[in-house]
């Protein structure tokens, strides 16, 4: 069930889903998903869906890490992404394939570790990861050309989006518990910061300070 035949029906789904970035379906396709779940849950791990991870977390679902990656890239390849909610890490080794540098933060320290254990077994040197609040970022290195979250606030935190820098892009789920959550866009400019809506989205909630 983690066979490459089986990732290549995974990305097969996703393009006749609308992924059109072949750089990232080509990453999609030589990433190891199996990896970043349980063990009793790695035949499961190359099916379209969002899987659970312990701590009221999942990894998402394949689909969205495509949908939330091609987006970020649509302009052009950053020198470096902040991801918000490292998670299972596994959203992070796409990115890692694709950028140069990311820098990804997590609250829940279980979490974070298995994500570095995770990483360290797929041999990547270019992701960089915190134990923190993600609402917070990750201030000593901004500005960043990109920013990903990748959990659900009720309102965009007003850190990231100073934390973004002119002309970057920050993909970013908002509604929280309870309603119904839209995918946004945000585009900083000069003196403005631009606004779009992408598609209905379904996240854990971004909840406020650290767990160890």
């Amino acid at each position: 069930m983690t066979s490459q035949r089986t990732r290549d029906r995974l990305v097969e789904r996703l393009r006749e889903k609308g992924i059109k970035n072949e750089r990232v379906l080509e990453v999609m396709r030589t990433t190891p998903r199996h990896i970043f779940v349980d063990e009793a849950m790695a035949h499961r791990a190359y099916e379209d869906t969002a899987l659970p991870i312990g701590h009221g977390q999942t990894i998402s679902q394949p689909y969205t890490v495509a949908r939330m990656s091609e987006v970020l890239l649509a302009d052009g390849i950053p020198d470096v992404v902040l991801e918000v909610g490292t998670g299972s890490g596994y959203q992070s080794a796409i990115l890692s394939r694709l950028v140069p540098k990311v820098y990804t933060v997590e609250r829940i320290s279980a979490l974070l570790q298995r994500a570095r254990e995770a990483h360290h077994l797929m041999g990547l040197l270019n992701v960089f990861s915190k134990h923190s609040d993600g609402t917070w970022g990750w201030p000593p290195n901004a500005p960043y050309p990109a920013i990903m979250v990748t959990a659900a606030p009720e309102q965009v935190p007003p850190s990231l989006l100073q934390q973004l820098a002119v002309g970057g892009r920050m993909v970013i789920p908002v509604g929280g518990v309870g309603r119904r959550q839209q995918l946004k866009l945000f585009i900083r400019h000069e003196d403005s910061i631009e606004e779009k809506n992408l598609e209905i989205a379904h996240f854990v909630p971004l909840l406020d300070g650290a767990v160890r």
